[in-house]
């Protein structure tokens, strides 16, 4: 076997792994005041400790078709679509940037991303102790890494935040209700500082585009109108992690869009 796809292998493994112990995260974070390494992993409705073979990333919830091997009741899959999600992004990272420190600073990043992608669907809220302390390290991580210069990611933490504020800021004033939730704010600034301030158009148009697009579904099937609350912070993930794979693709679309040619 070729030394790339043991690579890939370990990536998908390691990622998975990962992935596990972000599903904790994603559960105790928002709710619980107790640590998220401790206690050990257990059922959330029985409460009984988890056995190592019950902890083995998707092949667990497989084998045990989805429903805790005491209680018996439905575990969520959320735990074994994360877990693959994970392992995915790890080797795409991998395969990407391959065993580099750039590659472990954006697998930082998209494990981030992907905790705040759940939180927010599920409670409508991105914790400050995930994205301020990413903003810290996108900035770190301009300094260590070739991707991107510090000063691109300093202006890329500053419009970042900053346009979103603008907007919400206008939304207030014209609405005189929020409309954009500071996380949202926090979230774009630490985007901006990992992937710089050009990735901010793109990230912006098109989180804004398919979270319009959704939101006036589930407006219309729901019959809530504008009063219906949808999390942003999913789109902003999501477009984040587009452009940080698709960066040159992204930049032929634009040099198309500016030139009328490749």
């Amino acid at each position: 076997m070729e030394p790339q796809t043991l690579t890939l292998l370990f990536a998908l493994l390691f990622g998975a792994i990962i992935g596990s112990f972000l599903n904790v995260v994603i559960h105790r974070l928002p709710t619980d005041k107790s640590s998220i390494v401790f206690p050990a992993s257990h059922c959330p409705q029985c409460q009984h400790p988890l056995s190592w073979y019950e902890n083995i990333p998707i092949l667990s919830y497989l084998a045990l078709r989805g429903r805790c091997g005491h209680c018996h009741d439905r575990i969520s899959l959320r735990y074994p679509v994360v877990e693959l999600s994970m392992a995915l992004l790890s080797a795409a990272i991998i395969n990407r940037f391959d065993l580099t420190i750039t590659a472990a600073g954006y697998f930082l990043f998209c494990a981030a991303l992907l905790v705040i992608v759940w939180i927010d669907l599920q409670h409508q809220i991105i914790p400050d102790v995930i994205s301020l302390p990413g903003i810290i390290l996108g900035l770190i991580f301009s300094l260590v890494s070739p991707a991107l210069t510090w000063q691109d990611s300093l202006i890329g933490l500053l419009l970042g935040g900053g346009v979103l504020y603008a907007i919400a800021l206008f939304y207030y004033l014209w609405r005189k209700q929020e409309g954009m939730g500071g996380g949202d704010i926090k979230l774009l600034a630490m985007i901006g500082a990992f992937l710089g301030w050009q990735a901010l158009p793109f990230v912006i148009f098109a989180s804004s585009l398919s979270g319009s697009c959704i939101g006036i579904l589930a407006m219309i099937k729901q019959g809530k109108g504008a009063k219906m609350r949808i999390p942003f912070g999913p789109f902003l993930s999501f477009a984040a992690l587009i452009y940080l794979f698709f960066t040159e693709q992204i930049n032929l679309l634009y040099q198309f869009y500016l030139h009328g040619s490749f």
